[in-house]
């Protein structure tokens, strides 16, 4: 007797690691189980798929959900409920919350929080200190942990490590691969007045190209000193990119969409809706950092979803918060530029899927595979929206892309084998789980 499934996904166009082509994908038991042409009667349930691209599911290893301490503006539920609705199927959220993510409580109760109550999967940065030094070799191995994660220059939230002993404690600490917010915050103290009352668009000038280029030089130096392998998030300009082309060894990096299409013209029409940090630069960083990812230099992407609310926002600068969602547009902005041809959905998928789990260890998500995790994010290359505030399914209600149509659009969610959201509905509960990773198996 044939066996039976409980899913297939019929007909769609698969991207994996052998290349892209039509052929159903059969799931059983939350993973996959079969590649190739299963009849209907094969499964209890089948999902037409014609038309549409079967990619792994979507992972997004940098996420601010605000939970606890600022649930206000966003919380695990609402945050992970905007990456299903984006094809967003695991998320890393970020440890700058309050109280800190700082301590083995702290991520257990973010683990008992985000169980069976966030809709995708989930794991979660414990943040480096000077305080917790002597628990790293623990904390980066426990259920739930992606890691370390050090501000080098500060940001929303409490957490900071700007000296080189203090960064070089940390990571004479790690043995998995650590990650930094990298800019240089003795340069932003000294460059404060260059900040301009009322004047958003000082934000760049205030946070330079060198203030980041500094501090990634001097994370470099420390890392090749103790032998630490490193994550350098959200890269924000070219002089990174050129630099970081020369130390691929043990350096990997990220790039997030919004880097890569919006540029400081941004800040007339969007004013401190566009303020990041670190911030939106020229065209010309830009454009050089499209070159590295053409390159291959920049490693994965991620959103670096921080959102505050429309009120917070509307402060004067230097008085507004940075940060602005993106969990969920990270699909639609990506496919946008696959569709007008500034990268395949092969490069698309190495670093949305493939590249989060080979960079991190994650273990048995992002391929298509059999015996892997049935994550899916089920998109339509050719469908043309309007991304809108209404869309948007984060607390905060908002995002910089209002308005703007896109072409490529995500149709489902997928995880572990359960429809989570098709056609822009939630279609099941909440059920998510930690993420699982090979460095930080049971012993």
């Amino acid at each position: 007797m044939a066996d039976l499934y409980d899913l297939v996904l019929k007909n769609g166009t698969v991207v994996n690691h052998d290349g892209v082509g039509v052929r159903d994908v059969a799931v059983s038991g939350g993973r996959i189980a079969g590649l190739g042409s299963f009849p209907p009667s094969a499964a209890e349930e089948t999902i037409d798929c014609t038309g549409l691209t079967i990619l792994p599911g979507v992972i997004d290893t940098q996420v601010h959900f605000r939970e606890p301490g600022a649930t206000h503006k966003e919380d695990l539920e609402t945050g992970s409920r905007a990456a299903v609705m984006g094809g967003v199927t695991a998320v890393f959220e970020m440890p700058n919350t309050n109280p800190l993510t700082t301590t083995a409580e702290r991520l257990a109760d973010k683990v008992a929080a985000g169980t069976d109550r966030m809709h995708c999967d989930f794991a979660f940065w414990v943040g480096g200190t000077r305080g917790n030094v002597a628990d790293i070799p623990e904390l980066e191995r426990l259920p739930g942990a992606a890691g370390i994660k050090v501000f080098m220059g500060s940001s929303t939230g409490d957490l900071l490590v700007e000296d080189d002993a203090g960064v070089a404690a940390i990571l004479g600490a790690t043995r998995r691969r650590a990650a930094f917010h990298s800019e240089d915050e003795f340069r932003l103290r000294a460059r404060k007045d260059e900040r301009v009352p009322g004047d958003p668009s000082s934000h760049p000038v205030w946070r330079d190209a060198e203030a980041a280029l500094t501090c990634t030089r001097r994370l470099v130096r420390i890392a090749r000193e103790q032998g630490a392998r490193i994550h350098v998030l959200h890269i924000s300009t070219g002089d990174e990119i050129d630099f970081l082309r020369d130390h691929k060894d043990l350096v990997s990096c990220e790039v997030t969409p919004h880097h890569l299409t919006l540029t400081d013209e941004a800040y007339g029409r969007l004013g401190t809706l566009v303020q990041m940090n670190p911030p939106v630069r020229s065209a010309a960083h830009r454009d050089r950092i499209w070159w590295g990812l053409s390159q291959g230099i920049a490693d994965i992407l991620g959103s670096d979803h921080a959102p505050h609310t429309l009120e917070e926002k509307a402060k004067p600068y230097p008085d507004s918060p940075s940060g602005m969602t993106g969990v969920q547009t990270l699909v639609p902005v990506m496919l946008d530029h696959v569709a007008a041809g500034r990268l395949s959905i092969e490069r698309f998928v190495d670093m949305t899927s493939a590249g989060p789990a080979r960079l991190f260890g994650i273990a048995g998500k992002g391929r298509i595979a059999v015996g892997y995790d049935a994550d899916f994010t089920v998109v339509d290359l050719k469908r043309r929206e309007t991304v809108t505030n209404a869309w948007i399914a984060s607390r905060a209600g908002w995002t910089p892309y209002d308005g703007v149509t896109v072409t490529g659009w995500p149709v489902g969610t997928v995880v572990r084998g359960r429809r989570v959201m098709w056609e822009g509905e939630l279609t099941g509960p909440s059920a998510g789980r930690p993420v699982c990773f090979g460095e930080a198996m049971p012993r």
